[in-house]
């Protein structure tokens, strides 16, 4: 492909995992208004269900959430085959070393600490997108695709 964008292209998919309503809606419209599809979640257990149903390119996850916590939902992601590769990108409001290593250990591909600049998102995302190997966004298979899958390994197994 060349350097151009291709208009047919579809656009990024990103999770964006917060507790805080006011959060969601202002990082969620200005990644909208940046060319990306926003899905959302608010606790760490439906965090998972919408990375596993819709597959997103990338999840933007606050790591102190109700239910189940960012560190706990992105550890349970990462070693899940089929979420595994989607990157994990930590929003937290706490500053300190120990947080940022901790996000790594947990298996978050990038950091970023809250409040911030939803631009500072976008180039995080953007960053994460372009790294090359990262090929999860140019190989996700559609939800019907999968599902054609999982029927036809079913009968496979039978």
């Amino acid at each position: 492909m060349t350097g151009h964008r291709d208009s047919t292209r579809r656009k990024p998919l990103v999770l964006l995992v917060d507790d805080y309503p006011d959060a969601r809606e202002m990082y969620g419209k200005y990644l909208t208004f940046s060319g990306f599809a926003v899905v959302y979640a608010s606790t760490g257990v439906e965090a998972i269900e919408r990375a596993r149903d819709r597959q997103p390119d990338v999840i933007l996850m606050d790591l102190s959430l109700p239910v189940m916590d960012g560190w706990q939902a992105t550890r349970q992601l990462k070693t899940d085959p089929g979420t595994s590769a989607i990157p994990v990108i930590a929003l937290t409001s706490h500053a300190l070393g120990r947080v940022a290593e901790g996000a790594t250990n947990a298996g978050c591909d990038g950091f970023i600490t809250k409040p911030c600049l939803p631009e500072d998102l976008v180039v995080e995302i953007r960053r994460l997108l372009d790294t090359p190997g990262r090929s999860h966004s140019r190989t996700r298979p559609d939800s019907r695709t999968r599902r054609r899958r999982s029927r036809t390994d079913a009968k496979a197994k039978r």
